[in-house]
């Protein structure tokens, strides 16, 4: 395991202690934690569960076959 040192603001630090400590976390595994979420490439397995949950959602062939379907104007960018 390695170790990182992180820098950060006064108000940020003190909000990070705070959340840690609510979650009865220390502040590594709270920043870890965090990161573990925000760089997870894969669904989490809820999600993946949900797979076929809709049996009545129609599939993407019966969709684009759907003439009388029209598409959302597209914002400009």
């Amino acid at each position: 395991m390695s170790q990182v040192t992180i820098y950060m603001n006064e108000s940020i630090e003190k909000k990070v202690k705070e959340l840690a400590k609510s979650m009865n976390m220390s502040i590594s595994k709270y920043i870890t934690t965090l990161l573990e979420e925000k760089t997870n490439t894969e669904w989490s397995s809820e999600v993946q569960n949900l797979c076929g949950a809709w049996s009545d959602f129609p599939s993407l062939s019966t969709l684009r076959e759907n003439e009388s379907a029209t598409d959302v104007p597209r914002e400009s960018l």
